[in-house]
């Protein structure tokens, strides 16, 4: 009930992210990565499999997620080599999945969604951002000589509040049959 509270706030009308809830064990992979190549002075959020970028801060979020979690299960997702984002590295993730529950609910709230959240959705974690081409480069030769995919199990949506940097952790929103797990702190 608290956390429904803090969505129907009316004076927090920062957007809300909406990312997914991923193994432990993967999540501190991806942490631990972002730790020692993001700059530091930027890196003030954990690594996510980003959902959606920007969505209205409106109570009917958090309910439309909430329907589309009964009914999906757990899934297994895998990152399926290393990419190069120009300025950064970042892992591929790849589950049929993905698109799916980015499509169902884009056609639900297309006219509410910003120009970045109603394209295709290009799933992937980043490690490294905003860094000079060269050392984008090296990291991504770097993590690609010894990478082999490997999977992880997706078992809900996290949502938060947008800050203007940091965000705020609202909610976790498990899938049927997830077994539930600590809440992440403050990213």
């Amino acid at each position: 009930m608290e956390q429904t509270n803090i969505l129907q706030d009316e004076t927090a009308r920062d957007p809300l992210v909406a990312t997914l809830l991923i193994t432990p064990a993967a999540q501190d992979y991806f942490d631990r990565l972002r730790q020692l190549h993001f700059p530091p002075e930027r890196n003030y959020l954990n690594a996510h499999l980003t959902l959606f970028h920007a969505l209205p801060d409106e109570p009917w979020i958090l309910e439309d997620i909430s329907k589309l979690a009964q009914h999906q299960s757990p899934f297994t997702a895998t990152a399926v080599q290393v990419v190069s984002l120009g300025f950064g590295t970042a892992f591929k993730i790849s589950a049929p999945e993905l698109p799916a529950l980015h499509q169902t609910l884009q056609k639900r709230w297309s006219q509410y969604l910003t120009n970045q959240d109603r394209q295709k959705r290009n799933f992937h974690i980043t490690v490294q951002n905003k860094v000079e081409p060269a050392a984008a480069k090296n990291l991504l030769a770097e993590l690609s000589g010894s990478f082999e995919p490997f999977s992880f199990t997706v078992s809900g949506i996290l949502l938060w509040r947008y800050k203007g940097g940091p965000w705020e952790f609202l909610t976790t929103i498990p899938f049927a049959g997830s077994i539930p797990v600590t809440e992440p702190t403050d990213l």
